[in-house]
């Protein structure tokens, strides 16, 4: 079933003033924003990286633990991208006529969720499970990442809270689900050659 959402009617004025706002605000401000919208998924790779590298220090199941965070972006990403293809609504900078900061995406990219903001969260949601305090970095360096990806005009405000949720979610119940699993698994990878995975030296 396709929905094709039409999302100018939900908050469509919405999106237009924070266009608006961008298109007026200092360009060293539109530079940055726009930079982390680009690049800024490479901090949640690099939050991840420092998780495991913690972990391993904790306890090898910690380090499995930290081990499933990224398993855990990828998964979704990948419901993310299961429900653009089915709700297919069309981005803002092609159903409005708006000057944005970043290039409109080809037609057929759909907009709804965001897939940025659904990363972010997941990378986030997961990491609270790693530690509370890069957790917390997380959660605030997603937030930036939905509010950049509207800021910059390729997303409705609706769609990165629902990339926002939906990452969020996904991360919820797969670290929930998982939760036993580090235990179980830690003592038989720790006795093969990937203990160093696990265990720091």
């Amino acid at each position: 079933m396709i929905l094709a959402l039409g999302g100018s009617s939900i908050d469509g004025s919405a999106y237009a003033d924070v266009v608006d706002l961008a298109r007026e605000s200092p360009s060293w401000l539109d530079s940055a924003v726009s930079a982390w919208s680009t690049y800024g998924l490479a901090l949640f790779a690099l939050l991840m990286a420092v998780g495991w590298w913690g972990a391993r220090r904790v306890s090898p199941a910690a380090a499995v633990r930290a081990l499933a965070v990224p398993l855990v972006v990828v998964l979704a990403f990948g419901i993310d991208m299961v429900v653009k293809s089915l709700v297919r609504e069309d981005r803002p900078c092609r159903g409005l006529k708006v000057s944005t900061l970043e290039a409109c995406p080809a037609p057929g990219d759909w907009s709804f969720p965001s897939n940025h903001a659904a990363i972010a969260a997941a990378a986030a949601v997961a990491l609270l499970f790693v530690g509370r305090r890069l957790g917390a970095l997380a959660v605030a360096a997603a937030c930036a990442m939905a509010a950049a990806r509207v800021w910059v005009g390729v997303h409705y405000p609706h769609d990165a809270v629902a990339g926002l949720l939906v990452g969020s979610l996904v991360a919820l119940l797969a670290m929930y689900v998982l939760r036993r699993l580090p235990e179980s698994l830690a003592p038989r990878i720790t006795a093969t050659r990937l203990r160093p995975l696990l265990v720091a030296s």
